[in-house]
Protein backbone atom coordinates (compact mmCIF):
# COMPACT_ATOMS: atom_id res chain seq x y z
CA UNK A 1 0.00 0.00 0.00
CA UNK A 2 1.38 3.42 -0.90
CA UNK A 3 0.55 6.72 0.74
CA UNK A 4 0.60 9.96 -1.17
CA UNK A 5 1.04 13.18 0.72
CA UNK A 6 -0.49 16.16 -0.98
CA UNK A 7 -0.17 19.55 0.56
CA UNK A 8 2.24 22.16 1.70
CA UNK A 9 5.80 20.96 1.88
CA UNK A 10 5.22 17.48 0.50
CA UNK A 11 7.26 14.59 1.94
CA UNK A 12 9.91 16.80 3.46
CA UNK A 13 7.42 17.92 6.05
CA UNK A 14 7.03 14.54 7.76
CA UNK A 15 9.77 13.48 10.08
CA UNK A 16 11.97 16.43 9.24
CA UNK A 17 13.63 18.30 12.03
CA UNK A 18 13.61 22.03 11.94
CA UNK A 19 16.74 23.69 13.14
CA UNK A 20 16.07 26.72 15.23
CA UNK A 21 18.47 29.57 15.22
CA UNK A 22 19.96 30.59 18.49
CA UNK A 23 19.30 34.20 19.38
CA UNK A 24 22.33 36.32 18.78
CA UNK A 25 23.71 37.94 21.85
CA UNK A 26 24.68 41.57 21.74
CA UNK A 27 28.35 42.15 22.13
CA UNK A 28 28.67 45.27 24.25
CA UNK A 29 31.73 46.80 25.58
CA UNK A 30 31.72 47.78 29.22
CA UNK A 31 31.75 51.54 28.62
CA UNK A 32 28.60 51.64 26.46
CA UNK A 33 25.09 52.19 27.75
CA UNK A 34 21.87 51.50 25.93
CA UNK A 35 19.41 54.33 25.52
CA UNK A 36 15.90 53.92 24.26
CA UNK A 37 14.92 56.03 21.31
CA UNK A 38 11.41 56.81 20.18
CA UNK A 39 10.59 58.20 16.77
CA UNK A 40 7.05 59.20 16.02
CA UNK A 41 5.70 59.01 12.52
CA UNK A 42 4.93 62.15 10.60
CA UNK A 43 1.21 61.41 11.00
CA UNK A 44 1.48 61.60 14.78
CA UNK A 45 3.49 64.78 14.50
CA UNK A 46 0.77 66.26 12.26
CA UNK A 47 -1.88 65.25 14.81
CA UNK A 48 0.09 66.97 17.55
CA UNK A 49 0.37 70.14 15.45
CA UNK A 50 -3.37 70.04 14.72
CA UNK A 51 -4.19 69.69 18.41
CA UNK A 52 -1.94 72.65 19.23
CA UNK A 53 -3.62 74.74 16.53
CA UNK A 54 -7.06 73.69 17.81
CA UNK A 55 -6.25 74.78 21.33
CA UNK A 56 -5.11 78.15 19.97
CA UNK A 57 -8.29 78.58 17.94
CA UNK A 58 -10.39 77.41 20.91
CA UNK A 59 -8.91 80.12 23.10
CA UNK A 60 -9.55 82.74 20.39
CA UNK A 61 -13.13 81.50 20.07
CA UNK A 62 -13.61 81.61 23.84
CA UNK A 63 -12.38 85.22 23.89
CA UNK A 64 -14.82 86.12 21.10
CA UNK A 65 -17.71 84.45 22.93
CA UNK A 66 -16.86 86.34 26.13
CA UNK A 67 -16.77 89.63 24.21
CA UNK A 68 -20.20 88.94 22.67
CA UNK A 69 -21.61 87.94 26.07
CA UNK A 70 -20.35 91.21 27.51
CA UNK A 71 -21.97 93.16 24.65
CA UNK A 72 -25.27 91.35 25.17
CA UNK A 73 -25.13 92.00 28.91
CA UNK A 74 -24.65 95.76 28.49
CA UNK A 75 -27.10 95.99 25.56
CA UNK A 76 -24.62 97.10 22.91
CA UNK A 77 -24.68 93.93 20.77
CA UNK A 78 -25.95 94.61 17.25
CA UNK A 79 -25.99 91.44 15.11
CA UNK A 80 -25.87 91.65 11.32
CA UNK A 81 -29.52 90.94 10.48
CA UNK A 82 -28.78 90.03 6.85
CA UNK A 83 -26.33 87.31 7.94
CA UNK A 84 -28.79 86.00 10.52
CA UNK A 85 -31.66 85.83 8.02
CA UNK A 86 -29.46 84.19 5.36
CA UNK A 87 -28.39 81.57 7.88
CA UNK A 88 -31.99 80.92 8.93
CA UNK A 89 -33.14 80.54 5.32
CA UNK A 90 -30.30 78.15 4.56
CA UNK A 91 -31.20 76.10 7.66
CA UNK A 92 -34.91 76.01 6.72
CA UNK A 93 -34.25 74.81 3.15
CA UNK A 94 -31.72 72.26 4.31
CA UNK A 95 -34.35 70.69 6.59
CA UNK A 96 -36.62 69.66 3.66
Amino acid sequence: MSIKFIGVGGLGQIGATNKTQKPQTDTKTEGQTDTDKVQFSSVLQDVHKAQAAKSTSDSARAERVQAIKAQIADGSYQPDLKKVSASLLQFMFKGD
